[in-house]
Formats: structure tokens, sequence, C-alpha cells
């Protein structure tokens, strides 16, 4: 029998059972509900997002093996993987029902809101420091040198390499049209809300066909909406860059030369 989907109760419940959990444990300082739900954007689909203190860095690792052992034994826990962000460890489970949780752990001393989305439910936190968005430069620096690899890797006849050099270079145009939008550009999640005009010349820059000449087809149409998103934020730059990011997206057959 397969297990079915989580529900918003069972996802309310275990949220506010693990909260009393780190609530009972005196090496945390404090917790905090993060994500959808402290921004009032919760919905049938979203996560449990938590955060935690730890009051001795020291006994940040011991606080991780415990929590993760609680999620195994308790809430049978398929799998988990770490994410780590400067102080922060993110441990992401996931349950049966597809429901995942995502622990976030860090020294007491950096424990603090790092985007609008935080809620202290206990404890203490530090003066909120929201993270800076990534750098325009960085990201155009990113999507050419994706476009290049895309450009080489058709030539070659890496069709499913070329695919993902692709995507890579339209992700970071678009990441860098949410940036110019005051949206989050990470992981895509102010791609959806950018406006339809911004969007739809990317549209023609997905992928069809594993073909030489339909990944050539996507990479031009992928390379021209990053040139209009580079003149968006820096014309100089956007000038300098035009021959040749046109001469890559228009010459796969020079590319093996």
């Amino acid at each position: 029998m397969k297990t079915p989907l989580f529900t918003p109760e069972q996802r309310a419940r275990l949220r506010g059972e693990l909260l009393e959990y780190a609530a009972r444990d005196l090496r945390i300082s404090g917790g905090a509900i993060t994500g959808s739900a402290a921004a009032g954007a919760e919905d049938r689909w979203s996560d449990i997002d938590l955060a935690f203190g730890v009051r001795d860095a020291a006994e940040l690792a011991n606080v991780l093996n415990d929590w993760t052992a609680e999620m195994y034994a308790s809430y049978q826990a398929l799998h988990h993987l770490d994410v780590w962000a400067d102080a922060w460890v993110y441990r992401v489970f996931l349950l049966p029902g597809t429901l995942q949780v995502d622990l976030a752990l860090v020294p007491a001393a950096e424990f603090r809101a790092l985007a609008p989305s935080f809620r202290l439910v206990f404890g203490e936190a530090n003066e909120a420091r929201h993270a800076a968005p990534p750098a325009p430069a960085d990201m155009i620096g990113l999507a050419w040198l994706y476009a290049l690899h895309a450009r080489t890797c058709i030539a070659r006849g890496q069709l499913w390499q070329a695919e993902y050099m692709i995507s890579g270079t339209r992700d970071h145009a678009l990441a860098l049209a949410c940036v110019r939008n005051g949206l989050p550009a990470v992981h895509g999640r102010g791609t959806d809300r950018l406006p339809a005009g911004v969007t739809a010349p990317f549209e023609g820059s997905l992928v069809r066909r594993l073909e030489a000449g339909e990944l050539a087809r996507a990479l031009r149409v992928a390379v021209e909406g990053l040139l209009g998103e580079i003149r968006s934020v820096d014309r100089e730059l956007a000038g300098r860059l035009e021959d040749a990011l046109l001469c890559l997206a228009g010459n796969q057959a020079d590319a093996s030369a």
C-alpha cells in the first residue's frame, strides 16, 4: 500500500512537537519558525522550516546527532542531507508522505533572522541581519560561462551536458532579473513572480529535443535574453560582451576548432 501524501494537519502537529522537543533541550538558546509559515504564505505543499540557536558551539554536533536520532526513531525519516551556509547547518529530512523537514542549527552567537521570514517562538535571537542578494556581476559571469560551455558541448556532441549548460545560462539570467525586480534570486524562488514581459523572451530557450540544431536554437534564445538582462543593469558591460556572446551563440561549428 502506498503511503498517503502528508496533510496540512499532520504538518502543523509535527511542527508543534518539534518546537516542544527543542524548548525542553537546555542546550538550545532559541527556536524560530522560518520560511513560508513565518511569512504567512504557507500552502498545501509547504515544508517545515525551523531554526535553532545552540548555546555552546562545541555542542552543535551533538545536538544535531540527537535531532537526527529523534527524526528517525519517532518520525520514520527516510533520508537526510546537510547544507552548510557560513556558520549555519541545514539538516534536511525526507519523511514518509513526502513531507520535508528543514532543521537549521547555528551557534547562539549567530542565531538571528537572515530574512523577513523568521518568527521567534521561544528563547532569544540576535539582531536581524538579512542576507544580501547575489551580486549582479557574479550572476552575469556565471551566465556567460554556462553559455560558453553550452556552445562547446554542442560542438562536441555532448548533448545532455549542453542541455544542462543552456538551462544554467537561462537560470542565471532569470536570477539577474529577479534581483533587478527586488525578488528572491536563489533557487528560482522569485521567477514565477517576474512580469510576463521579462520571462517571455526566455520561453524559447527551453530545449524541446536532444538534437544539436535544437540545442543551438535554444542557446541563441537564452543568450539573447541574457544580453537583454545585462543591458538592464549595466549597459557598458553589455556593450563589451555583446559581440562575444552573439558569436558563441551563432557559431557552434567553430567550437571544436
